[in-house]
């Protein structure tokens, strides 16, 4: 069994392009060239001079001593958190943007959550002078002001989505919306391995660097590439796909996805698409999503912003249903707690997203010989606020 994308663009039985008849066009022209443009070397030389010096690629992994003596065995972690802009989101947007400019378009548009994605399209927009406009949730931009705030000074256009539950998947309808009444000069820029395909293949590819550094970086301090265990948290599922790429035909490797319980899996107030999730179709792709007996959205929670979607990209769907990924739920006390660990037994203020991860180590037993890669997938600078408020600091 394979774990990656077909030529129809399904994993499994998750994926397709299920689209209105005014998006084929632009998903088609896109479907028909990503490959095509991004395997020109003269593509793969300008994005790894950009990995490389602008977003400070290769990003370290660290072996976490104390978290390890702790927990009783080897916890490396993947520093994601060290990229330009404070997550792994700016690898993506970097291949997208290039892809964009290869194609013409002039005018870019993205959802977000968190922020962080946000962030990384208007810092590549400023970086290649294109307009910039991004969706986001109107709860989510008075969670995330910091992020808003560092968008609005790259010169991006912050536009709110005040429908439904404000957060991330209205963002997400607002965008496409634009995307359908703009369809020539526009690029949407998705942030996860969401939506039509060739998103979800197309995203995982430019986020596979993350892995792609773990099997060097491994063999240099290991003697060997592959660790036993690699953990991710999952919304959508891009740091996931980013660091899971590499291994998902290697059947040593165990992977496991954490997903957002929020305040508990049964509580109503959860973001756990794999415990709680039925297949549908969301945002362009047939996946698992939470949702009514009759097919409505069920709206997430989750007190991250990135975690806090009511789906799961194509691929982890696919991961789940296959028994090749393990899926555990982590509730925000959880997270917080670990976050706050984190912070005080490495001197590293993890993203609240990425501390949902960490917390698998009070779950899970591992053992003493065992290699355990945690992907640290983004900075806590955003969330200090969400922080200050639940500690009382």
């Amino acid at each position: 069994m394979s774990f990656h994308v077909n030529e129809k663009g399904y994993y499994g039985e998750f994926g397709g392009a299920y689209i209105p008849e005014m998006l084929y066009p632009n998903v088609e022209e896109l479907r028909q060239n990503y490959l095509k443009i991004t395997a020109d070397p003269s593509f793969q030389a300008e994005f790894d001079a950009l990995l490389k010096d602008y977003v400070g690629r290769p990003t370290p992994l660290y072996f976490a001593e104390r978290l390890s003596k702790k927990y009783n065995t080897k916890i490396y972690l993947k520093r994601e958190d060290l990229c330009h802009t404070g997550a792994h989101k700016v690898n993506n947007t970097i291949g997208q943007i290039l892809l964009a400019k290869r194609l013409g378009k002039n005018r870019i548009i993205a959802e977000t959550g968190a922020g962080q994605h946000g962030v990384a399209t208007a810092t590549v927009c400023a970086l290649m002078g294109l307009q910039c406009i991004v969706y986001m949730g109107e709860i989510d931009i008075k969670r995330q002001a910091p992020n808003v705030a560092r968008m609005k000074m790259l010169g991006a256009e912050v536009r709110p989505a005040l429908s439904g539950s404000k957060t991330l998947k209205d963002a997400t309808n607002e965008a496409i919306r634009d995307w359908i009444n703009n369809p020539v000069d526009t690029y949407y820029i998705i942030g996860s391995v969401v939506g039509p395909h060739p998103y979800p293949d197309m995203v995982a590819r430019f986020q596979s660097v993350i892995s792609a550094e773990i099997k060097t970086q491994l063999l240099e301090k290991e003697g060997r590439e592959n660790p036993d265990h690699v953990i991710a948290c999952v919304g959508g599922g891009s740091n996931a796909a980013g660091a899971f790429y590499h291994f998902l035909d290697e059947k040593d490797v165990n992977i496991i996805a954490v997903e957002a319980a929020g305040l508990g899996v049964d509580s109503g107030e959860s973001a756990a698409t794999s415990a709680l999730g039925k297949i549908g179709i969301i945002h362009g792709s047939k996946t698992l999503l939470m949702q009514t007996p009759d097919g409505q959205i069920t709206e997430p929670y989750s007190i991250s912003a990135g975690l806090d979607y009511p789906g799961v990209g194509p691929m982890h769907a696919h991961l789940f249903a296959s028994g090749r990924a393990e899926f555990i739920s982590i509730t925000d006390d959880e997270a917080m707690q670990f976050g706050l660990q984190l912070s005080k037994t490495e001197g590293i203020i993890p993203a609240i997203e990425s501390a949902h991860a960490f917390a698998v180590l009070e779950q899970k037993k591992f053992g003493p010989d065992e290699i355990v890669v945690i992907n640290l997938s983004g900075r806590g600078d955003k969330d200090l606020n969400t922080y200050i408020d639940y500690f009382k600091l």
